[in-house]
This record gives C-alpha cells, structure tokens and sequence, in this order.
C-alpha cells in the first residue's frame, strides 16, 4: 500500500508539464525560505542554549548549496543575508557570512567530501555556523565599538551554542527540501 502510493506521487509530479513543475518548485522553495525567515525570532521551549536558537537560514543555505553550483549558492546566501539583515541590523551584515557559507559547502559537495545524507549534512552544518559566527565576530572587531576581548568571550559562546544547535535541527530542514528537490528533479 505503501508502496502504490507513493508511486503516484512520483507520477503525478513527473507528468506535470515542464512549467508547472518549475512553478511549484519555486513555490516550495520560496514557501521554505519565509518558514526559516518565521524561525528565525521564534523561541520555542526547549530549543534553546545560552539563549541562542538554531540558525535556520543558514541550515536552508547549506541544504541549498549541496545541490548547487558555487555561484548559485553564493548568491543565494547574500539573498538570504539580506533578507536576515532586513529583520535584524544592517551591520553586521549577515550576506556575507551565508555567502560565505554557500560557497564552502557547495564547494565541499563538489569535492566530494561530503556525503549527500543528513549525518553529513548536520557535521557540514555545525563547521558553517562557526564559520558564519566568525565571520559576524570579525565585522564587529572592525566596527570597533566593543574591546577585542569581550566579542571574542561571546563569539566562543555563541558560535559553539550556534553549532550544535543547527546541527542538531538540520535534518528537519534538509530532509524534506532535499527530498522534494530529488522528486521535481530526478536527473540531478
């Protein structure tokens, strides 16, 4: 029973003209991008540490960018910078640490040195969201307005809460988008 049902999901997709499945993969992907963007502020019982929740856009650019090549994920990371940047702050700007994030996963993919499976991708998760808290750190050690000192203090605490955190929700992410991205694209 299983099994016929979702064969037929699999052909219903497969039999939708070329511009049909394209439309409903931009919608999907775009539905997914505004429920990280909803994630984002939300503070759900349990899910934090050290008052730090997961970084769901960054889990969304990496699951994006294994599939992609270094330029689509590096401009997808900068969108998604952005649109954090425009409901947070401005400075430090989030582009360029999940611009930096897509271009080292998608990089990592492309290497083959990683594995297209959610264990992989939640270790790829926990070394990105260190390398996008760094990144944050070191825009605001240019900024200047705090001791050197005290941004490093928090930047262990919060890049290590970060980490573990997206990793540990990185599957929930990953396993649907990458999924679905499978099913409206065999050949990839």
């Amino acid at each position: 029973m299983k099994r016929s049902l979702k064969n037929s999901w699999l052909d219903w997709v497969s039999y939708l003209p070329t511009e049909q499945r394209t439309m409903l993969n931009t919608g999907v992907t775009i539905a997914s991008v505004f429920l990280c963007l909803l994630l984002l502020p939300t503070r759900f019982p349990g899910m934090e540490l050290l008052h730090i929740a997961p970084d769901w856009l960054l889990i969304w650019v990496v699951t994006w960018s294994i599939q992609r090549t270094p330029t689509q994920a590096c401009f997808m990371g900068v969108i998604l910078g952005l649109l954090q940047d425009g409901m947070t702050a401005h400075w430090p700007t989030h582009a360029l640490s999940l611009a930096l994030v897509g271009l080292l996963s998608s990089y990592l993919q492309k290497q083959r040195l990683i594995l297209d499976d959610f264990v992989s991708v939640a270790l790829v998760v926990f070394g990105m969201a260190i390398v996008a808290e760094t990144v944050l750190a070191l825009q605001f050690g240019i900024i200047g307005d705090r001791p050197l000192n005290d941004i490093w203090i928090d930047h262990q605490r919060i890049a290590l809460a970060s980490a573990i955190l997206s990793s540990l929700w990185a599957p929930a992410i990953y396993l649907p988008l990458s999924h679905w991205w499978k099913l409206i694209n065999p050949n990839n």
